[in-house]
Formats: C-alpha cells, structure tokens, sequence
C-alpha cells in the first residue's frame, strides 16, 4: 500500500510533555516514523517529525495541530511530496563533510559569508549544532556536495580557507563518518602550544642572552635555519648556566588557556596524549608529570659539575626527529597514524603534522598554516576538543560529575 509523507515541524517553549502529546497523536493515527530532530536554543524548542501515513493526512493534520494547541506549541504541517522525495538530493546519503566554525565573537556577518561560499560551490546545509559558548563561539555544521568528487572536496576546502581568512573566523573542514570519530592519539608541541612562551628564552634569559636566542628562535620558526643548527646555536649560548636553573624554568611554567581541560578530557575519553618537543627533557618531565601524560620525547642538556655545557646529548628531536617519535608512539600504542592528531605551531611540526591523520596549527607561522589540515589562530587550546567534535557542555558536565568548579571569568 502506498504512503504519503507528512513533515511536522513544532516550535515553542521547551517544556515537558511536549513530544509525548505529539507522539500519542502519531499513535493514534497508526504512521511509520522515518525521522526525528529536536533542538533547543535557549530554552526554546524546534522539534521535526518526517512520518508516513497509509490514508487521510488531512484528518492526521487537523489531530497534531489539535494535540499541539493544547500544550502551546505552534505547529507546521506539510503533506506530500512537495517535502522532497529525491533519495539523492543533498543530505539524504548522508553528509560528506563536518564544518567546525570558531568566532570570538562570531559574528551573523562572518557567517552569512562562509554560507554564501557553501551555496556557491552547490553545498547544502544538513544540520547546525552548538558546539562552544565559551571560550570562543563554536557552531559545528554538517553540509554535503552535490557530486562528492576529490575536485569538489578539494574546491570546498579552498573556499571555506578563503572564507575563514576574509572574515577573521577558524573553520576546520573534515570527512564526515566514522574517521573523524575515531580519533585515539594527540601529540602536542610544548614551546608556545601547551605552554605560553619559549623554554629556551626563558633559560636564556637567566644566562643574559635572550635577545639573542630569540632572534635564532624566530628564524628557526619561520623556516630560515635549520633546526638543528639553530639549536645548537642556541643552546651554545647557555655555556656555564647552573643546572638548578632548568627547575627553575620549569616551575615558573604557564601552561596555555585550556590546556589543561583539554588534556583532562582527552584523558576521559580514552586519548593517549603526549608531547614531542624540541625542547628539553629536564623541563618537560615536570609537565609529563604534572598532566598526566602517557608519553614524551625531548632533547637532553650534557650537565657537567653542575652547569650546561652549552651541547645537546644524543640525537636532536628536530622537525624530522618529532615525526620518526610520533609515529614511534603510534606503533607503541598500537594505533594507526590515520587515528592521530598533531598539534604545533612552528615550521620544525611541519613532518609530525604531516604524519597525522590531523594537523592542526595552533597560533601558528605561515609556514605551518599552508600545510596543517586546520589553523586555530584564537589563544586557547580547548578549541581542539571543538574541532574533535567535543562540546564545551559535555566537557562542563564530566567536570562537574568528578566534582570540579566550573571556571568562567
């Protein structure tokens, strides 16, 4: 027996009751439920039904609107196959990609221009969510493409960049489907990701040198010197500094805004997360230990009679060397590159973003933005739990279920 589609659409106050008077009216009626969606903004809900009746919609129309009078809801009925019918049309296979996009403030403007580019490039908008309210604004958004071709992902990468950059918003495109689910590995660079600042200026800055490590640390990062021989350079430079100085540096240590949740929550869904640096393992354990991490590779300061030497000890973790360790990790933990994420900021993360089966370029030098899969330019770490598909609120409900305040300026 044929069916007639039937697309219900409720709005009002959010309330209890709502959906089960609705519900019962469906039951009565003896239809088939092919779709649900609720929302709630701000304490107002948007709930759609998409059901099949066998006979009279019209009689089913004149009892939901009846049932939903009786509670205070408005309601939208609309019959037929004017809903559309086409099981190819954009969203009905399901979305092709995940578009997370992160604002301080996030702006109608800024938005209206990053879907004039979706419709432009014959995208289709499937569903929006919240994904953040602090501490910056984040709207997760399911679209799919007309004809999901490698041309059309690639076209649809390139306008939401073009987008992002004009109107001064973080948008990072992914896959949709089980990929971006699966998730299980994060590495973080420490200098200026994890931690605010640069390790070996803060030494230096002890030994009365840190103009001129900084000058060595902004070309290294900008991909003018070698890594390596800009370490070298730099940490020459740290000849005769006591060695109780690297405790020292290591206590006055500020981690990023958000570091700290973001780890903590990683940790709860059942990450493995580490660091890879091209900093120092004396000032780095402290950080392992203090954070709870699962893994950590570094460099190591030669100490002799209780001062540096101004020489690195066995090999250098150097652009090439966090890569070998990331996937030296991976194989560790037994989880494949694809299931890793990478976080860092200068052109030395370059190989280990590469290597993941997410880059992501937090704050970071051009050189590093033009190769990561997404580029976080707002100052808070936790915006990589957004881009994971992690909302604020679950990560505020698991804090308050492990009896942690709620920290908001």
């Amino acid at each position: 027996m044929s069916t007639t589609p039937v697309l219900i659409s409720t709005t009002g106050p959010d309330k209890p009751g709502v959906s089960s008077v609705l519900f019962a009216a469906l039951t009565r009626h003896g239809v088939d439920v092919l779709d649900v969606e609720q929302v709630v903004i701000r304490g107002q809900l948007v709930l759609g039904v998409l059901v099949a009746v066998e006979d009279d919609p019209e009689a089913l129309q004149e009892a939901v609107e009846q049932a939903m009078a009786t509670v205070g809801m408005h309601v939208d009925v609309r019959i037929g196959a004017a809903i559309g019918d086409d099981p190819f049309a954009p969203g009905k296979q399901g979305s092709s990609h995940v578009l997370v996009v992160l604002g301080r403030p996030l702006t109608a403007r800024a938005f209206t221009e990053v879907a004039r580019r979706l419709a432009a490039v014959g995208a289709n908008i499937d569903s929006i969510r919240s994904v953040a309210d602090y501490p910056v604004t984040g709207l997760e958004i399911y679209v799919s493409v007309a004809k999901d071709t490698l041309a059309a992902d690639e076209e649809l990468r390139a306008v939401i960049a073009e987008a992002a950059s004009k109107v001064g918003l973080d948008v990072a495109v992914e896959r949709a489907g089980l990929a971006r689910r699966a998730k299980r590995l994060v590495v973080f660079d420490v200098d200026s990701t994890l931690v605010q600042g640069e390790v070996i200026e803060m030494l230096g800055g002890h030994a009365g040198v840190e103009p001129e490590i900084r000058k060595i640390t902004e070309a290294a990062m900008r991909g003018e010197l070698n890594f390596t021989e800009s370490l070298e350079q730099r940490v020459s430079l740290l000849e005769g500094l006591p060695e109780a100085m690297l405790d020292e540096v290591a206590e006055s240590l500020e981690l990023t805004p958000g570091a700290r949740t973001t780890v903590r929550t990683l940790k709860r869904l059942g990450f493995r997360c580490g660091v890879v640096s091209g900093g120092f393992t004396r000032i780095i354990d402290r950080l392992v230990d203090d954070l709870g991490l699962d893994f950590a590779a570094a460099n190591e300061l030669e100490v002799v009679d209780g001062k540096l030497t101004g020489r690195v000890v066995g090999d250098v973790v150097d652009r090439a060397g966090k890569a070998v360790a990331l996937r030296r990790f991976a194989a560790d933990f037994g989880i494949p590159l694809a299931q890793c994420v990478a976080v860092g900021d200068g052109a030395n993360d370059i190989d280990m973003l590469a290597a993941a089966g997410m880059g992501v370029a937090f704050n970071a030098k051009p050189a590093l933005r033009e190769v990561a899969d997404t580029a976080l330019s707002h100052p808070y770490l936790d915006a990589v739990l957004f881009v994971l598909g992690v909302t604020r609120a679950e990560v505020e409900a698991a804090d308050a279920a492990d009896g942690l305040e709620l920290q908001r300026p």
